[in-house]
């Protein structure tokens, strides 16, 4: 991951994806938790964690969505930072088939890989297993001994933020998951990329991240948090890439249709290629944003009414998932009181709190005491697991999801 500073002032704000001076404000939240997945070992410290204020702009121009209130001062990205995913089957499942189809479409067999926000580097792990390839993984947030206790030798672990300083190091695939999204000045970010690739034209790159389409859609305020300070459709992300100098080869929109992917090679003289099949136009982003503007406010309050009829019933509410869709979820509808529990499978969370509202995070087993009588899932895409884990213990709420 890699901070960006804010530049465009709260009276003139400029895009920071094209640098259009056309961008709307249409969803404002305030005094949200600054951070969703940082590990908080005390209750006080996570109820009184920094705050910050959601203000989302639409570029009318290109179609990128931005947070123009976000501060780069308040983004907190150290080895208390907890993101990992690989604790799922279903998760597992995808990553591994997602790292087979690139080793097998770009040849990527004894080759270097360099992966822009590695996490844990589990990703990256695979990629250099079923290679074989070298790796280099750069992030803030790593932690050494949590690739099965050792750093497998083929792959070198930098805690760093990724910037020019690493321009130097050649690699014949980029990869970048889940990461554009907490960088403010996105332009400035791919065109640090591309410099880097520059002496390389061969060099494919790799990215991943949320489709604020299905956001807009759902409408899934709880997927509206402060870390992701830049949202990105098919359209306004391969939009980007071309003005900053790629030939976006292929665009996808996988994991149940919450993720986007895009593959680019550097273009040999400025923007090149033709726009492809699922890309959107920024006419779509405005229709989508004007939908969610009737609709957002009227899911807050079902949900927030759901979760007040399950309480008058005298129901015991668990939520299932302690990242940032909670955070974001318990902060928008102010319901913390209400539940009972806060369960995760990621063993690093449990004994934690959530920022913001202080709920502390437990192990599923804690389930077997509380027995609740509804679980909401905080991904739908898990559900059949976690039925599978509640049947396990001999618990059969009534699991729903957002």
């Amino acid at each position: 991951m890699s901070p960006q500073s804010l530049e465009s002032t709260p009276g003139n704000p400029s895009c920071q994806s094209c640098g259009a001076q056309d961008v709307t404000v249409f969803y404002e939240m305030d005094s949200v938790p600054a951070n969703s997945c940082i590990l908080l070992n005390d209750q006080h410290e996570a109820q009184c964690y920094p705050r910050g204020k959601i203000q989302l702009g639409l570029c009318q121009r290109c179609g990128f969505i931005g947070n123009l209130a976000f501060n780069v001062n308040m983004a907190q990205y150290t080895n208390a930072y907890e993101e990992q995913q690989s604790f799922s089957p279903r998760f597992n499942a995808f990553a591994r088939d997602l790292a087979q189809r690139l080793i097998v479409r770009h040849g990527l067999r004894n080759k270097t890989v360099l992966e822009i926000g590695c996490g844990k580097g589990d990703f990256l792990a695979l990629l250099c297993e079923l290679g074989p390839n070298r790796g280099i993984g750069i992030d803030p947030t790593y932690i050494p001994g949590r690739q099965d206790g050792a750093a497998p030798s083929n792959i070198t672990f930098i805690q760093d933020f990724y910037s020019e300083r690493y321009a130097h190091l050649a690699a014949d695939f980029v990869c970048c998951r889940h990461t554009l999204e907490h960088i403010f000045d996105t332009a400035s970010f791919v065109r640090t990329v591309r410099n880097a690739v520059n002496t390389r034209p061969g060099t494919i790159v790799f990215f991943e991240v949320p489709d604020v389409l299905r956001v807009l859609q759902e409408p899934a305020f709880w997927d509206i948090y402060y870390e992701h300070c830049s949202y990105f459709s098919l359209g306004s992300l391969a939009r980007l890439f071309r003005r900053c100098g790629f030939e976006v080869l292929d665009l996808a929109l996988e994991y149940g249709g919450q993720y986007l992917l895009l593959e680019a090679r550097p273009a040999e003289n400025g923007p090149s290629g033709s726009h492809l099949e699922l890309e959107d136009t920024p006419e779509v982003l405005r229709d989508a944003v004007a939908r969610f503007q009737e609709t957002c406010a009227n899911a807050i309050r079902q949900w927030r009414r759901r979760i007040q009829v399950a309480r008058a019933e005298k129901k015991s509410i668990a939520i299932w998932g302690s990242g940032s869709k909670c955070v974001a979820f318990l902060a928008t509808l102010g319901i913390a009181d209400d539940i009972a529990a806060v369960v995760d499978i990621n063993p690093y969370r449990h004994g934690k709190y959530l920022p913001g509202t202080g709920k502390p995070i437990v192990p599923p087993t804690a389930l077997k005491q509380i027995r609740p009588d509804l679980v909401i899932a905080m991904n739908p895409i898990y559900l059949q697991e976690i039925g599978t884990d509640l049947a396990a213990m001999d618990l059969h709420p009534e699991l729903t999801s957002v």
